[in-house]
């Protein structure tokens, strides 16, 4: 997933979509992706992408990099288009549902924005995502793969299974449309918001024990890519915060239901702070803690409190299980 700079738009009208998916076709062409699911909003967009080689980075840089020349030239403007580096969570696709759940919250992103009458409209209304090719096996690109993404759902890529599928997303639509929180349908969509990874706990072991093993090993923190820092630094805040929730007695509800400036959450975002270099973003999206400038006045509100005081329990309760 990648935003517009600032939240910009990225895609101003049909032809800059149509000019960005004429460049993932070529980036396809370029690395031998494999894409299992898309959609193009205004300010970001979303890939499903399976890289049978590796070479995410490399084609990501190409992919940005190209539809950034060509939506400038076309714009006649300069400069940056994307907001920073993408975001990237790899997805345990052979056992449970996670490839399901990833492929229709991309799939709904249009309801839950609202791009198209929910209650009278279609999902597939919406052009500019992979659902219709879903429905649709003719007007498929090469490049885009169904089997896999309707497999997940228990379905075969045949008449039958495509209507079933149909339904089943637009079951989906009108939950959307009868919730007052369209984005908490789902609960595990949180999960894909905030995390770093889309699977089980033994997956999500396996990536940490594959990025311990580099950094780790022989090769220096500098020198690695920034990807599998980052990846491995997220990895590490992801579990520093599942252990605080633990040693608090606390649940993701009762995470999401405490103020933003819950002494809580000052201790956990300070744990999380002092032991890894993820951003002050990912803290705040992760604790549910509003603004990322938040997190400075929290590590400031934890040097200041005095011994008697309950964020300075709190705060030597977490630093104790370290």
């Amino acid at each position: 997933m990648s935003r517009g700079n600032h939240q910009e738009s990225i895609f101003r009208d049909h032809r800059d979509r149509e000019i960005f998916l004429d460049t993932l076709c070529e980036a396809c062409a370029k690395t031998g992706w494999l894409v299992h699911a898309f959609v193009l909003m205004d300010n970001h967009y979303h890939l499903l992408l399976e890289t049978p080689h590796a070479n995410l980075v490399v084609g990501m840089k190409w992919l940005q990099g190209t539809y950034t020349q060509r939506f400038n030239v076309r714009h006649k403007l300069w400069g940056h288009l994307f907001q920073g580096r993408y975001k990237a969570l790899p997805v345990e696709a052979e056992s449970g549902d996670y490839f399901s759940v990833l492929c229709s919250y991309i799939h709904l992103n249009p309801a839950r924005a609202k791009l198209f009458d929910l209650e009278k409209g279609k999902l597939s209304d919406f052009s500019w995502s992979s659902y219709p090719l879903y429905l649709e096996s003719a007007k498929r690109p090469d490049w885009l793969r169904v089997d896999r993404g309707l497999n997940a759902s228990g379905l075969e890529d045949t008449v039958a299974g495509r209507n079933v599928y149909r339904q089943i997303m637009q079951k989906r639509v009108r939950e959307i449309a009868c919730s007052d929180c369209p984005y908490e349908v789902d609960a595990r969509w949180a999960e894909l918001r905030r995390g770093w990874f889309c699977g089980g706990d033994t997956f999500r072991k396996q990536m940490l024990d594959k990025l311990d093993g580099v950094i780790g090993g022989h090769v220096k923190r500098a020198s690695l890519s920034g990807e599998a820092v980052q990846l491995h630094d997220e990895g590490e805040a992801e579990r520093l915060v599942c252990e605080a929730l633990d040693l608090l007695k606390l649940d993701e509800k009762d995470l999401s239901a405490l103020p933003k400036g819950a002494e809580e959450k000052k201790a956990i975002a300070a744990r999380v702070k002092e032991r890894t270099h993820v951003s002050n973003q990912w803290i705040v999206s992760r604790l549910s803690a509003g603004h990322a400038a938040n997190v400075s006045r929290y590590m400031a509100d934890v040097r200041s409190a005095q011994p008697d005081s309950r964020l300075y329990k709190l705060t030597g309760m977490l630093k104790c299980e370290d």
